[in-house]
């Protein structure tokens, strides 16, 4: 048990780092860690640092993998299961995915058009923003394994759970016609060589990064922000664990946003240290990864109004009352 410790200490958490940047801001830059300013500056370096090189061997693990897994490879997969079992299969495969809700729309087309039951490409598309392997371990970073693992479970539960209501509506015809029938190619899955799975891991990584810095740099500003300059007073009577209103609130907060993942977990983080109920960060966070403005506006141009609002309907009223079980059972997790 000391073992495990140390090397989630070490190797998540990156103690190491968090004394290297300390001294840095300390010695380097002349500034009092007990300070605001000197506090606020470490938490944005050491989380930048830290997160980027998770990001960096997560999402090259993730795309060697993902290589084994072609869209039309999945599509075969999926295409001879039926009922629950394909939900739940459909709900995992979005884990395998690091994708933003805006990049796994495409991915959802390309399943819907190739004939795959709504139901199934619907727990894909909650699945894949939501909950990834490179979350679990990020999670686990910053809260605990217990936290990850309750919010992996849970996340793909709202999938499944949601992929099943929305195959059960028979909801077809509110899919715009052209996503239906779209022309797939059928082509054989290609031979990648070990060298060929490099080269689109390092492509993945490369792609990636360029899309989330941006985002992850933003959330760590807000998330040193609200860790240092924002009394803490003030956010626990806002979004404080005994406002009915917090878990709402928050939900409703994060979908005008757009960012990853990657990007909400230090204001997550940020907003639990100042008080905030451990669900309502966690709905924060979900709701911006799954229901960002852009990804619905995207959403919207291949599902008709009333697909579209049930929807979103499942997926708000799931983050709410899975915010509201981690806020009640939060004495479990920390």
């Amino acid at each position: 048990m000391e073992v495990f410790k140390w090397l989630n200490d070490q190797l998540l958490r990156m103690d190491w780092l968090a004394w290297l940047v300390g001294r840095l801001v300390e010695d380097g830059f002349g500034m009092d860690l007990a300070g605001r300013s000197g506090a606020s500056v470490h938490f944005f370096i050491y989380d930048v640092i830290k997160i980027f090189i998770l990001l960096a061997v997560l999402i090259f693990s993730i795309s060697w993998v993902q290589s084994h897994f072609p869209p039309e490879r999945t599509r075969r997969i999926l295409g001879g299961m039926q009922g629950f079992s394909a939900k739940v299969v459909g709900a995992l495969l979005g884990t395998i995915t690091p994708f933003c809700s805006c990049s796994s729309i495409p991915i959802f087309i390309g399943f819907t058009s190739s004939g795959l039951p709504l139901g199934v490409t619907f727990a894909f598309l909650i699945s894949s923003p939501l909950v990834d392997l490179a979350s679990v371990i990020l999670l686990a970073s910053i809260f605990n394994w217990t936290i990850a693992i309750a919010y992996v479970l849970l996340g793909l539960v709202l999938a499944v759970i949601g992929g099943m209501l929305i195959g059960r509506a028979k909801m077809e015809a509110y899919v715009e016609s052209f996503v239906m029938h779209n022309a797939v190619l059928d082509t054989p899955q290609e031979q990648l060589s070990s060298r060929d799975r490099l080269q689109f891991s390092c492509a993945q990584v490369s792609d990636i990064f360029g899309r989330v810095w941006v985002y992850v740099l933003i959330g760590v500003g807000i998330g040193a922000a609200i860790h240092n300059w924002i009394p803490a007073a003030w956010t626990e009577s806002l979004l404080g664990q005994n406002n009915w209103w917090s878990v709402p609130l928050a939900t409703l907060i994060g979908v005008p946003m757009y960012a990853d993942i990657f990007g909400t977990l230090p204001i997550a983080e940020a907003l639990v240290g100042k008080g905030v109920g451990l669900g309502t960060a966690l709905a924060f966070m979900m709701a911006v990864t799954a229901l960002s403005l852009p990804s619905l506006i995207m959403l919207k141009k291949v599902v008709k109004a009333p697909l579209l609002a049930l929807f979103f309907g499942i997926v708000t009223f799931g983050i709410v009352l899975i915010g509201y079980l981690f806020n009640a059972y939060a004495y479990l997790f920390i």
